[in-house]
């Protein structure tokens, strides 16, 4: 039988998640600018709290590279392809001249953040709300399920030294929860049921981008990147998988044939 204590963090986890919802789902639904500015944001707190994590909380570094970050995400959409494309890269090489360690992670990191945030810009733009729900869906289903089964079943975990907490169960119906999910949108798609495959695809994507940071934060010595969402850490804690699963669709995208604009 499982302790309380397994649980103990649930309450703070659904209101958070509620207000996380709330707003993504408003901003997903408005898009053009007003989802343009969410990402941006988002995106510019995450290389805040990356840089806090490398640098120590309060360094001038953070909000500096925060900024230009968000905005060059914003700015990378309204500009021509030839011109946007190399401010995605500029931040993660302006880190170089500001800080003395830790160099690679902040432009692996950084560089995550910008493709990813570029990528789900271009996917709510070209192809509307309903595929950038799918991608929110398996993303939300393979964590929720994951969280849920992986306390209720136990077992094996999955990499203990990285993440104690995770196990091979909860991994498994993550992929079974984004199967279903694929499953669900290839009805009434002209895809087939090839989305369910992409959807485990991309559920393996969203769980190595949540494995990748918390590996830097293990290697850092930190719990959260920041203590931002109650129950969950930082946007960067939260938003990891978005991020893996993101840039994975970004990457394949053109090799998919979906409908744009799925109401």
């Amino acid at each position: 039988m499982k302790s309380p204590e397994q649980w103990s963090d649930l309450r703070a986890r659904m209101l958070s998640a509620s207000a996380m919802i709330l707003i993504g789902l408003l901003g997903i639904w408005l898009g053009g600018v007003v989802f343009h500015l969410l990402v941006a944001l988002i995106c510019g707190m995450m290389v805040w709290e990356l840089v806090g994590m490398l640098r120590g909380p309060g360094k001038a570094e953070s909000w500096q590279l925060g900024l230009v970050t968000g905005v060059a995400v914003l700015a990378s959409v309204y500009l021509p392809g030839g011109f946007g494309l190399p401010l995605l890269l500029a931040p993660a090489l302006l880190g170089f001249a500001l800080l003395s360690a830790n160099r690679t992670l902040y432009m692996s990191f950084t560089a995550l953040i910008l493709l990813a945030g570029f990528g789900l810009i271009q996917l709510r733009d070209d192809m509307g709300f309903g595929w950038l729900m799918w991608l929110v869906l398996v993303v939300v289903v393979t964590d929720v399920v994951g969280y849920f089964a992986g306390r209720a079943i136990g077992g094996p975990k999955f990499w203990p030294k990285v993440s104690p907490k995770k196990t091979w169960s909860g991994t498994a119906a993550g992929w079974i929860g984004a199967a279903a999910v694929g499953f669900l949108f290839s009805i009434n798609t002209g895809v087939g049921l090839q989305l369910v495959g992409v959807s485990v695809a991309m559920s393996m994507a969203s769980q190595m981008g949540d494995m990748a940071e918390s590996g830097m934060k293990r290697r850092l010595g930190v719990k959260d990147s920041s203590n931002l969402i109650p129950g969950h850490g930082g946007l960067l804690d939260r938003f990891d998988g978005m991020l893996g699963a993101a840039l994975f669709l970004l990457i394949i995208g053109r090799f998919l044939t979906i409908t744009p604009a799925l109401s």
